[in-house]
């Protein structure tokens, strides 16, 4: 068959003008190493090779076709909606051997052309022609298969997943993901075949139209395709940041007494006010380094605010006065916010959807099991050493753990890789037209003012524009919010109502933080798990939605816990019972804090660092004030009442997550995030 096919060739030559892609190839010279195995395994045929009538249509003979069954079987078992192995022999030779040129395609081109039934148009649009088609080459085993991708057609999932290097198929978006996911390419190609969640193809260079993107699906420069232990590595060294920073909120909660007397304090509301500041830094601190991110990338932004956080450690160390310490404190919260704000940004830059559940639930350890050990360790340090310590011994870790990632953090930001790209490619190009694939889709040049007047604007804009953000904010912002009205009033109900002394109430908290611990290890094994199964279920479509059954499950446990140790404590049951009922306050604030996350990174991830500044804001606000409720709510109502009025509301608040996930995406849809 082979040899009647050169005969074809010999016999019916046509001359040809270039084409567009050789065009393309004398611009790459990469692009001209692409060779095209014939099925025979002959000789490679050049890829700009124009077909012949005859040889396509002596290629198309059934009897021929099929003469070797074995090298199909592989082929047709793999993809279920495949037409017949003959026919897709046919269409990839015809592929292969095409032109971009219309004025050059023959009759028997277009005539042949069969588009197999699982990628063929909606009813609406026109059948491509040859002249149209764009083509890859998909490693399918040991098949080498053609994709047939047009400007507006969309694949299925297995399809998709298949896909390693088109320009084409980088404007194509799978089902159930948004034009945002697949502007970001949050999507990985090591996606688990069968898992359900359709990936998201990177947007590839086409330096012929002056984009610049990545240089193929596998390109190491970008995030998504780093190794996996240099992924792990990152995402711990930013779990240790992130544990010092909320460490230091809390630390302080034990020494109140010490510092008063220290500064001659007697108003009662000023005592929690050291402690409480450092939440208003958590608050600010998003509003500017969310936006520096996206202009000068995460890694550099992340640095400087971990400098800036150790720098005012010493200032807090030394503070002659309870103003300056005050002063000291909501400086140190502005740098302590940036791992916060942007550590969930990076780890939504180097995993794709299916695989961050359990990235997210290592790095929000220390935003939860850091406030816990905090007092745990601050009562003793204040006790022994003297309440000063507590922020040299913050200091020193968080001094180490920022050289450690100033060193061996890469930037991660995808449309600042980019542009860093197109900055050296000009240089080496000489060119000044060159552009991103991200730029590309945005009209007009937009300074960095305007960046960063914008991203300051965003985190309050979505609080607004975007109601799931503001209502699971709302929500998770008042069990936060809780937690650190509890660490306020655990050691004085233990000292009052036990006797105990203020190193030994500090270990009350070892309760909370078992409970941290264990929720978060059943959230490691349900999120992602939940999250597959629906997809399938959905028919292979990812809802953000689904990260919220965790959710409405654990919702139920913080109110309980505020009962439990409420009134436990409140009639001086054995010291065993409130402690016992501290835990499920542990796990359920687990079992809303992660979700939410998850939830705003994958429903909005064009804005990921956006989206969790504005969800730090209205968390931290809330916890820096409503502490300053608890000694007015407990010396009025008691320690049983008090707790009930935020078991009371929390169970007010148990329909929230319900309601957003039978109605989340209705809601996104009536009301598109517009900033």
């Amino acid at each position: 068959m082979a040899q009647d096919t050169e005969n074809g060739a010999e016999n019916n030559h046509i001359p040809t003008e270039k084409s567009e892609e050789e065009k393309e190839q004398e611009l790459d010279p990469k692009a001209s190493d692409l060779k095209i195995p014939d099925n025979e395994g002959n000789k490679p045929k050049d890829s700009n090779h124009t077909p012949k009538p005859e040889e396509e249509q002596e290629y198309h003979k059934p009897e021929e076709v099929q003469q070797d069954p074995q090298k199909q079987g592989n082929e047709t078992d793999e993809s279920s909606h495949t037409s017949k192995p003959d026919e897709e022999q046919a269409d990839s030779q015809k592929l292969g051997n095409g032109t971009d040129d219309s004025s050059h395609t023959s009759k028997a081109d277009e005539e042949n052309t069969d588009i197999p039934a699982d990628v063929t148009p909606p009813k609406n649009q026109v059948r491509p022609s040859l002249d149209v088609v764009r083509f890859s080459f998909v490693l399918d085993r040991d098949q080498i298969r053609s994709v047939y991708s047009t400007g507006k057609l969309i694949l299925d999932k297995d399809q998709m997943r298949q896909v390693h290097s088109t320009s084409g198929l980088a404007r194509e978006i799978p089902n159930g993901l948004t034009q945002a996911d697949n502007e970001r390419g949050q999507d990985s190609p090591s996606t688990p075949k069968g898992d359900g969640i359709s990936p998201v193809t990177l947007p590839l260079s086409d330096l012929e139209n002056s984009i610049v993107g990545w240089e193929s699906q596998d390109d190491p420069e970008m995030p998504l395709n780093f190794s996996a232990a240099r992924k792990w590595v990152i995402v711990w060294a930013l779990a240790a940041i992130t544990f010092m920073s909320p460490f230091s909120s809390s630390v302080l909660a034990p020494a109140i007494e010490y510092i008063n007397k220290d500064f001659h304090n007697t108003n009662p509301t000023n005592g929690p006010f050291p402690v409480s500041i450092y939440l208003l830094g958590y608050a600010t601190g998003p509003l500017f380094l969310a936006p520096l991110s996206e202009i000068f990338g995460r890694a550099g932004v992340l640095t400087s605010s971990n400098v800036f956080f150790c720098l005012w450690h010493i200032g807090c160390a030394l503070s002659p006065s309870l103003g300056l310490l005050v002063a000291f404190r909501f400086a140190a919260g502005i740098g302590g916010s940036g791992c916060m704000t942007l550590g969930g940004a990076i780890i939504g830059d180097l995993f794709p959807i299916e695989q961050r559940g359990i990235a997210l639930s290592i790095w929000a350890l220390g935003p939860l099991v850091g406030p816990t050990v905090g007092p745990l360790i601050g009562a003793f340090i204040a006790g022994s050493i003297g309440w000063r310590w507590s922020f040299w011994i913050v200091l020193i870790p968080s001094a180490l753990i920022t050289l450690i990632l100033a060193i061996f953090l890469p930037e991660t930001n995808h449309k600042v890789l980019l542009q860093r790209k197109v900055k050296r490619l000009s240089k080496e190009l000489k060119r000044t037209d060159l552009k991103t694939c991200y730029d590309a889709e945005e009209s007009g040049k937009v300074s960095q003012l305007s960046i960063l007047r914008t991203g300051m604007l965003r985190p309050l804009k979505m609080l607004i524009f975007a109601p799931m953000i503001f209502i699971q904010s709302l929500y998770v912002s008042f069990i936060y919010g809780s937690v650190y009205l509890m660490y306020n009033s655990i050691p004085p109900t233990f000292e009052t109502r036990y006797g105990w002394g203020t190193g030994i109430s500090g270990l009350v908290f070892i309760s909370i933080g078992v409970g941290y611990m264990v929720g978060l290890w059943a959230f490691s094994m349900l999120s992602d798990r939940t999250v597959v199964r629906l997809t399938k279920a959905n028919g292979g479509t990812f809802n953000p939605e689904f990260r919220l059954t965790v959710m409405i499950w654990y919702s139920f446990l913080c109110p309980l816990a505020f009962f439990w140790y409420g009134w436990s404590a409140q009639v001086k049951t054995h010291w065993i019972v409130p402690i016992l009922g501290l835990f499920p306050l542990g796990f359920g604030v687990i079992g809303v804090f992660m979700p939410t996350q998850a939830y705003i990174i994958d429903a909005y991830p064009s804005y990921a660092a956006s989206g969790i500044a504005a969800f730090t804001v209205l968390r931290s606000v809330i916890a820096a004030f409503l502490p300053l409720c608890g000694p007015v709510l407990f010396d009025h109502l008691g320690v049983g009442w008090g707790s009930s009025v935020l078991g009371f509301v929390g169970v007010a608040m148990i329909p929230i997550p319900i309601a957003i996930f039978k109605f989340g995406a209705r809601l996104r849809e009536k009301y598109p995030l517009r900033l």
